[in-house]
């Protein structure tokens, strides 16, 4: 097992079918104690069930306010002494076209997506610190890196960028504890945001353009977590791993 004995968070990770359940389950599965940081508080208990092993537990938290973050991760350490890894995948799209982001819009993508990761970072930082260990891995998105995608409009894709720049960031001034940061961008993957949103003629161009041919999973999304989570990665960091079957090759 990769990460047995070690302790993770993962945030936004109560929605049945989302990549942070995925994440989490794979997590588990390897040895990890996880702990299911979600807005929806019954949703995350339903997930933390469906965990293998021992350990696992879901708290209540809204990633834009720093308290319940810092709040969050004190019970983590409360009840396990440690956190070894944190997996930043609260998140939300939007796909408004470039003249129609509203004030409102752009401050919720933007505080979802980027300031929650600050939160989250910010308040386990101190504890990966302290052991001289850690690995935070953060979900970005292809949309940063080609301008946008199938659902993302330009403020989505502005936050996923802010993500990547951050994520850099972290790693360099991270490093000398031994705490290693990373980004996950993924392209289209079968999850609940894009089960219902898509025509079937709309699916077939999609498909066209991808040379492995079909959508990715989000079991093969935490495949990647789980690399960047283990010692199987520990000389990577600040990178950006693409997920996307060669949609986007750069």
């Amino acid at each position: 097992m990769l990460v047995k004995g070690q302790v993770a968070i993962v945030t936004g990770a109560a929605s049945r079918r989302g990549l942070g359940l995925a994440a989490a389950r794979l997590l588990a599965e390897h040895g990890a104690r996880v702990a299911i940081l979600d807005i929806d508080l019954d949703a995350a208990r339903e997930a933390v069930r469906s965990l293998k092993g021992r350990g696992h537990f879901a708290l209540r938290c809204d990633v834009t306010r720093r308290a319940q973050c810092e709040k969050a991760a004190q019970r983590v350490l409360a009840r396990h002494g440690r956190i070894d890894i944190l997996v930043n995948n609260a998140g939300i799209t939007s796909p408004q076209r470039l003249m129609e982001v509203d004030d409102a819009t752009y401050d919720r993508v933007f505080d979802i997506n980027m300031r929650g990761t600050l939160h989250m970072t910010q308040a386990v930082v101190p504890a990966m610190r302290s052991q001289k260990s850690g690995s935070i891995v953060n979900m970005s998105s292809v949309s940063a890196q080609r301008g946008g995608g199938v659902f993302g409009g330009s403020h989505y894709s502005a936050a996923k960028g802010a993500v990547l720049g951050y994520t850099k960031a972290c790693a360099r001034e991270l490093g000398p504890d031994n705490i290693r940061v990373n980004a996950i961008c993924p392209s289209m993957i079968d999850t609940d945001i894009t089960g219902g949103a898509l025509t079937p003629e709309r699916r077939a161009e999609i498909l066209k353009s991808i040379p492995m041919g079909r959508i990715g999973t989000a079991e093969e999304v935490a495949g990647c977590v789980l690399f960047l989570a283990s010692p199987l990665s520990a000389y990577v960091t600040g990178a950006e791993i693409d997920i996307n079957g060669g949609s986007h090759i750069h």
